[in-house]
């Protein structure tokens, strides 16, 4: 069975940049307090592991976009 090629998607700022790299970024830059007053979800107030954050993240489409969001927010330029 042959692979597709990936498709390029240069007006994507998120193309190739997994959620759990993502969260494991904005956890290192504002630790769970900080993250859970930026977004308020419970995943990022108790049970605090990204295990269980990408989990929820993953089955909730508008808590995802606004961790995409902080994300973007956040990365320098």
């Amino acid at each position: 069975m042959e692979e597709k090629p990936k498709q390029e998607q240069p007006n994507n700022p998120l193309h190739g940049i997994k959620l759990a790299d993502m969260l494991e970024f904005l956890v290192d830059k504002y630790g769970w307090k900080e993250l859970s007053l930026q977004i308020n979800i419970n995943c990022f107030k108790s049970n605090q592991t990204i295990k269980s954050s990408l989990n929820f993240l993953r089955k909730t489409p508008w808590a995802r976009e606004k961790v995409e969001h902080l994300y973007l927010k956040s990365i320098p330029k």
